[in-house]
């Protein structure tokens, strides 16, 4: 785009006009809006209706507010005759062939006349946008990429289709060169090659149709992505969730939409994907945001963190239910009136074993066990005439009626059930010994604290805290009304990022929320380093809901990271997962990696200084991170200070300065303009899936690499001789 094109001028001027329509779609919106707030009162339906009207309403002016965004980002013009039902702008290009044009854009625009100025990028007239190429090119004569910044058109790319003429970067026969079979190479490019601002961006105006195939693919089942490094499988994924309320808006929109992300860095990464693409309402999480009343921060040791994500746990945790429903072992006898009443063990074995069989959740059994306990006391009574609730009254502040009841059928929440199973060897070897070996079941002992509130769960424990709330339900409260709902929310559809690194346990939790066994699960099998990470995509959908099959689709071309870094990334790949095949990288970068080496260990944090301040001075409209291993953040932040480097901390400010210093654990899914990366050898020596936590750290710049080290560089980084 080193000239200006002849329709530029016309092109600015539809965009402009297509501006001008929006406003006023937007200043429409306010005034019925205000017109709705003068009619207060009414009947419960009319102001249930004009509740509905008036969040429709909002909805739409959200939508309506692109903030820097760019409305419209191209135009496809399709051959063929003009039905009169066709959203389109019809042209004549010649005496004998007809053609109707559409500008593809962010939201749908309409005009004063409800005429289309701009088509919705979901709508299904806007796929040949994404799909078409040259050997099928889906009716369409040429496809128009615009360059834009905000309102500002500033170049245009044409691709023509028909009679042998292809457009840039369009495809034709095998090409190997850079570009070969994507669309709009040229804006492609100039979008990737832009400085990053700390915050994932969508990629509405140059979506891929490998990508496309996924962001349309059909609703039902689990599709799973793989994805390697740069290919853009997160913003994908978000872009399906925004198609899918698009296409399926009733009843996805109130059946819900659930992100699950790895760590709070990347959903702050990830947080103005949905809403600058009009999808405000999507619910974005960690899995410790689905559970409540905790306090996290605990850690486990490898053991303990490999057993509590195996699937076996879920036995153990049922055991552990069954475990506290136990009958008496003697006789209960307590004074009354001028007698005695009697709860017999025998009768207790009859009362725990009905409660078993009746109730499908242990705490909501509590009321009907109590009950029982009160008629079957009744039943003692010398007279025949005490009634159940009678015998209620006059014994149930006795402590030997509340211990009692304590011992057959105790009301738990999932922390006091989980605190006592870890606090307790003989409990542990009652609900596991069937199920794991004793290291295993050992690794979770942790002693007891008097205060609940204040242990400190661990990542680990957020899917057992989970299983064991399906197993018990809510705890009841004294007006009878359960503290939460008993049931665990569902949700239309759920995307999960990063998902290679979730065990059984997290994903049997995640499949949990499932309301018809919808997903989109992405990740990258070479990029596990969870403590069960699977050798393949088998290993994660056999955890998934099979209700509707399952679908395995792969992101080929790398989009992001240039050839050269990816060459020493794709060494470390190949030693972890030689399986896997990488992606092809379709950006040759101006740089080839740094290597600094230093003396000693001492040396490390000056060092790293230094090469961090000249990729600033050199990276001048980008961001930085500094990627080391967790155990080194303080002391690599602690440099950058000595050396005035201003700088944030991922997990304290995300990436919102213009260095971070992130810690490789929470490093994955994040990208930066330039990258130092600490000690790689230390990186495979910390983690439990140490060459797949460097591919990760390798694989996180879009523009310069430096590798900064004290001890011998890890033999699958180096290049063979």
């Amino acid at each position: 785009m080193t000239h200006q094109h002849p329709d530029l001028a016309d092109e600015q001027a539809y965009i402009d006009h297509a501006y001008q329509c929006l406003e006023t779609s937007r200043t429409d919106a306010w005034k019925l809006r205000n017109i709705h707030e003068g009619t207060l009162g009414g009947t419960v339906q009319a102001r249930y209706e004009r509740d509905v009207f008036d969040e429709t309403l909002v909805n739409r002016l959200t939508q309506l507010d692109l903030g820097d965004a760019a409305l419209v980002f191209g135009r496809i013009d399709r051959v063929g005759a003009v039905s009169p039902s066709d959203d389109s702008k019809a042209v004549d290009t010649s005496d004998s062939v007809q053609v109707e044009s559409f500008h593809i854009g962010r939201l749908a625009v309409a005009d004063d006349n409800r005429e289309p100025v701009v088509v919705d990028w979901r709508a299904p007239v806007a796929e040949p946008f994404y799909r078409a190429t040259g050997r099928e090119p889906m009716g369409l004569a040429r496809r128009r990429h615009f360059a834009v910044q905000g309102r500002n058109l500033l170049g245009i790319e044409d691709e023509l289709f028909g009679d042998g003429h292809l457009g840039v970067g369009q495809e034709d026969d095998v090409d190997a060169k850079p570009g070969a079979g994507l669309r709009g190479y040229s804006t492609l490019l100039a979008v990737l090659e832009r400085g990053r601002t700390g915050q994932l961006g969508d990629i509405v105006a140059t979506i891929q149709g490998e990508q496309d195939e996924i962001i349309r693919s059909p609703q039902a089942g689990v599709l799973v992505v793989q994805g390697g490094p740069g290919t853009g499988k997160t913003v994908v994924a978000l872009h399906r969730a925004a198609y899918l309320l698009y296409t399926f808006r009733f009843p996805l929109e109130d059946q819900g939409v659930l992100v699950i992300g790895p760590n709070r860095v990347f959903l702050r990464y990830i947080e103005r994907v949905l809403p600058s693409l009009g999808e405000a309402g999507v619910e974005q999480v960690v899995l410790a945001d689905l559970v409540h009343d905790v306090t996290w921060g605990g850690h486990d040791a490898p053991l303990a963190a490999r057993t509590k994500g195996d699937l076996r746990m879920s036995l153990v945790i049922d055991k552990a239910v069954t475990d506290r429903e136990r009958p008496l072992r003697e006789d209960v006898v307590v004074g009354f009136r001028t007698g005695y009443l009697r709860l017999r063990a025998q009768e207790s074995i009859r009362i725990v074993r009905a409660a078993q069989r009746r109730f499908r959740r242990h705490n909501a059994a509590r009321r009907w066990v109590e009950g029982e306990v009160w008629a079957s006391m009744a039943a003692t009574w010398r007279d025949s005439d005490l009634t159940p609730a009678q015998a209620k009254e006059g014994i149930r502040h006795l402590p030997e009626i509340r211990l009692a009841l304590e011992r057959m059928w105790p009301v738990l929440t999932p922390a006091e059930l989980l605190h006592d199973l870890y606090g307790s060897k003989a409990l542990l070897k009652l609900a596991a010994e069937k199920h794991l070996s004793e290291a295993e079941y050992l690794s979770l002992y942790r002693p007891r604290v008097e205060d609940i509130e204040s242990v400190r769960w661990s990542d680990s424990d957020i899917a057992l805290l989970d299983e064991a709330r399906s197993y018990l339900g809510s705890r009841p409260v004294k007006n009878g009304a359960p503290e939460e709902a008993d049931e665990i929310r569902t949700y239309g559809h759920i995307v999960i990022d990063e998902v290679q690194d979730l065990t059984p346990m997290q994903l049997r939790m995640a499949s949990r929320r499932s309301l018809n066994g919808s997903m989109t699960v992405v990740g990258d099998i070479a990029q596990a380093t969870g403590p069960l990470a699977p050798n393949s995509w088998d290993d994660v959908v056999k955890h998934l809901p099979d209700r509707k099959g399952s679908r395995i689709i792969g992101l080929s071309v790398g989009y992001r990271i240039p050839a050269q870094i990816m060459d020493v990334a794709n060494r470390v790949m190949k030693a972890a997962t030689p399986s896997l095949r990488p992606p092809t990288a379709v950006r040759q970068g101006e740089d080839f990696p740094d290597y600094v080496e230093v003396a000693s260990a001492d040396a490390l944090g000056a060092a790293v200084a230094v090469e961090t301040a000249r990729l600033v001075s050199e990276i001048v409209d980008g961001n930085i991170a500094v990627v080391a291993p967790d155990p080194m953040v303080e002391m690599i932040s602690a440099a950058l200070t000595a050396a005035s480097i201003k700088h944030g901390r991922a997990t304290r400010t995300a990436l919102e300065t213009g260095v971070t210093v992130v810690p490789v654990s929470v490093v994955k899914g994040l990208e930066l303009d330039g990258v130092v990366v600490v000690e790689p050898a230390a990186i495979v020596a910390d983690e439990m899936q140490g060459l797949r936590a460097l591919y990760v750290a390798l694989t996180r710049s879009t523009r310069r690499l430096s590798i900064v080290h004290a001890q011998p560089l890890p033999a699958a980084m180096l290049a063979d001789d």
